[in-house]
């Protein structure tokens, strides 16, 4: 068996050409590849490359949803990339959750990061971590300085409380 790779493939109903131009351009390293469509001139697959990866953009009706259970994790390493890529993201109809996800208006799930957030969470410093962590849980948008102890103060945790329960869900 040769296997080459792995496509992933979004099924939309009816928006799949829109969903792969949005997406295209909106990251800078992404290309746009193959439309086909169907007898009646309709589109049913638009193919597109993010960061090297290949997705194909189906029209497959309304049998099937996304769902957050499936996300796409976007690492970013400044607050005006966040903060851009979350606008556009939420924007004409997507919609905001919590801890750095997000939904856009064609139903993907998205999780915006910055790129220091793993390695805070997972800090040498216990205390660091839990600074972080309980920060994080009570944001939608992840801002970058929320997320680190105040410099040159003690380590404490953010003011708001938030639930910790085994069923609480932060999404």
């Amino acid at each position: 068996m040769t296997i080459s790779g792995i496509t992933t493939c979004l099924w939309f109903d009816g928006q799949a050409q829109q969903a792969a131009d949005f997406y295209v351009g909106l990251f800078d390293d992404a290309e746009m590849g193959d439309v086909s469509h169907l007898p009646d001139g309709s589109v049913l697959t638009a193919e597109f490359q993010l960061f090297g990866q290949k997705f194909l953009a189906l029209n497959g009706g309304p049998h099937y949803t996304l769902t957050p259970a499936v996300s796409f994790q976007v690492f970013c390493d400044t607050q005006v990339e966040i903060d851009h890529l979350w606008s556009s993201l939420t924007s004409h109809g997507g919609h905001e959750s919590r801890c750095g996800w997000c939904t856009d208006r064609f139903g993907v799930s998205w999780q915006v990061i910055p790129r220091v957030l793993p390695e805070l969470l997972g800090h040498a410093d216990a205390e660091v971590a839990t600074y972080a962590h309980t920060a994080m849980l009570q944001m939608g948008r992840l801002v970058i300085d929320g997320l680190t102890p105040p410099a040159g103060d003690s380590v404490s945790e953010p003011s708001a409380p938030v639930n910790l329960s085994p069923t609480h869900d932060p999404l």
